[in-house]
């Protein structure tokens, strides 16, 4: 007896096919398929510049500072009409920024000298983390509160 043959045009749907919802009733946000895949390669060069701090391998680490950070401003100015993608974007884009600073004065070496009094300079990667911290606090105790109503309040 012959095995049935799959079609795989038939098979797999094309990437502009309607995606038919779980729960009609309620909205849902898409991200289109180019943005996933700048997304998907952000996070290969995440990973890349921790694995090169963590290996101390200081030409790698930074060197993909500037394609993980240029990639999360991306992410952040394209999800811009959403505040919950918008702020959480941009919270990741300054925690990137405060991590980066973090790795760079582990490998030149500045990470333990004073910057003031009881503040080393690797203390100083909190602004940036503070920053991320307020940007979501803004989110989730201001905005979303005043608008729940809003298709983007996650």
């Amino acid at each position: 007896m012959p095995k049935p043959t799959i079609n795989v045009q038939q098979a797999i749907p094309n990437k502009t096919a309607n995606i038919i919802p779980l729960i009609p009733a309620e909205k849902q946000y898409n991200i289109p398929l180019k943005y996933r895949k700048m997304e998907n390669l952000h996070i290969v060069f995440w990973l890349f510049k921790d694995i090169s701090w963590c290996m101390f391998w200081r030409p790698l680490g930074i060197a993909m500072i500037f394609p993980t950070l240029i990639i999360s401003i991306i992410i952040a100015y394209r999800t811009r009409q959403y505040m919950s993608e918008l702020c959480h974007n941009l919270a990741i884009t300054v925690w990137i920024s405060a991590n980066s600073y973090w790795m760079i004065s582990e490998f030149l070496h500045f990470d333990d000298r004073l910057a003031f009094p009881g503040i080393t300079f690797k203390h100083l990667a909190m602004i940036p983390f503070t920053i991320g911290v307020i940007i979501l606090a803004y989110y989730y105790l201001y905005w979303k509160p005043t608008h729940k109503n809003a298709l983007d309040s996650m």
